[in-house]
């Protein structure tokens, strides 16, 4: 396909996808079980963090003013009153002169505004020296001095991080409202497709697309489901689906959605009409369908057969159709703005994502490099770490321009 007007603009597919979609319905779970989902309502403090005043560090709870003038050389004894601990609950309170020895966690006296440090310290049990003092609050956590009774500690359209579970469960949070995580039925199709782990012969193509997009599937944060191959036959098809659409927020298909005889999914699938296949101005994919099946009007999106192109596909369409399930906001992946280091050409009239190598400069910003003749392969998938965009009007980019990239792993 060389761009002949008549495809759909991407944005234009991407709209009409997204608008048929809507977030799934929220579920309160427990708040254990939330990491990975979207939060569907906010989150508020039922108390102040932390709820009560409390050591951060081993050493004596004390009042600034009784330890006023102490230094190296001239320490200040005090007396120690006795030893709390974190799991310590009576109340206690500091008379002038005297201070507690306190454990990290601890309830702190009323009374003390410093823990000083064992190392500023001669140590001692019934007494103490103190060569050193720290500036007033040191060592000491207060009541509600990370958060406020009523605030909010996180809000609707945040992901649920395991850093956030930590927060949630200081506040004493037990439950949350969150979107479900999507699920992503995934299949194949062809007759000359078989399963990986044995080489294929003439006529016979390993299947690829059904683990790398139900890989990808899962990364973007769904529980995606592998039904593997099914043969290009209508029959078949219909088969599946009636049995997957009942465990399915969505529905992935590769192959079969060109225009020749032998492409059974759009046949099968645009028959009715719930699904309509149109050619779309992105290089590679060509033709995508998207509609819905059955009763419940499940989303299903129908990808290309080639894997890179699946692949592109499932980025530009599938991907965001997640994040919009799984209520997340943006549904793009994160874009950086980059240098590019070589010229390249595109088709004339095709939005490209080409994959790319992304790389930070030391005094900022971003470089990007193409894969030369591997772009377009297994290889260059697996080496890439970005998607470059292409304009459909842009048939030459030179290096030194300023392009944009969809960063697709920025661990390597």
């Amino acid at each position: 396909m060389t761009g002949t007007g008549e495809a759909t603009p991407l944005a234009d597919f991407l709209s009409k996808a997204l608008a048929t979609v809507r977030p799934l319905p929220p579920v309160d779970v427990d708040m254990t079980q939330s990491t990975g989902s979207v939060l569907a309502e906010n989150v508020t403090n039922p108390g102040p963090l932390p709820a009560f005043d409390y050591a951060a560090i081993d050493g004596y709870a004390a009042s600034a003013d009784d330890l006023s003038g102490a230094s190296p050389e001239r320490g200040i004894g005090i007396k120690v009153l006795g030893d709390l601990s974190a799991s310590s609950w009576r109340p206690v309170r500091l008379v002038k002169g005297t201070c507690f020895s306190v454990a990290a966690g601890a309830p702190l006296p009323v009374g003390a505004d410093i823990v000083v440090p064992l190392a500023w310290t001669d140590e001692g049990m019934a007494t103490v020296e103190v060569r050193q003092v720290p500036r007033r609050g040191h060592g000491v956590r207060r009541m509600g001095s990370e958060r406020t009774s009523g605030e909010i500690l996180a809000h609707e359209g945040r992901r649920v991080t395991p850093q956030l579970i930590a927060l949630l469960a200081a506040a004493g949070v037990a439950d949350v409202v969150v979107r479900p995580t999507p699920r992503v039925v995934v299949i194949a199709t062809g007759d000359e497709l078989v399963d990986t782990g044995r080489p294929s012969q003439p006529g016979q193509l390993i299947d690829v697309n059904s683990h790398l997009v139900t890989a990808a599937a899962s990364e973007a944060g769904a529980h995606a489901y592998r039904v593997g191959i099914c043969d290009d036959e209508p029959d078949a098809l219909r088969t599946v689906l009636d049995d997957q659409i009942l465990r399915a927020d969505l529905v992935i298909t590769t192959g079969g959605t060109g225009t020749g005889p032998g492409d059974m999914v759009r046949r099968t699938l645009s028959r009715d009409g719930a699904v309509a296949f149109d050619p779309v101005a992105v290089y590679l994919c060509e033709t995508m369908g998207f509609g819905t099946i059955g009763p419940e009007e499940v989303p299903v999106v129908c990808l290309p057969g080639d894997p890179v192109a699946a692949m592109v596909a499932f980025e530009v369409i599938a991907r965001p159709l997640i994040q919009r399930l799984a209520g997340a906001e943006p549904v793009f992946r994160p874009s950086v703005r980059a240098n590019l280091t070589e010229p390249v050409s595109s088709p004339n009239g095709l939005r490209e994502f080409r994959p790319v190598r992304v790389a930070e400069r030391r005094g900022g910003g971003y470089t990007v490099a193409p894969l030369g003749p591997t772009s377009y392969t297994l290889t260059g998938l697996a080496e890439a770490t970005g998607l470059m965009t292409i304009g459909e009007n842009a048939t030459r980019v030179p290096a030194g321009s300023t392009v944009d990239v969809l960063l697709l792993d920025r661990n390597r």
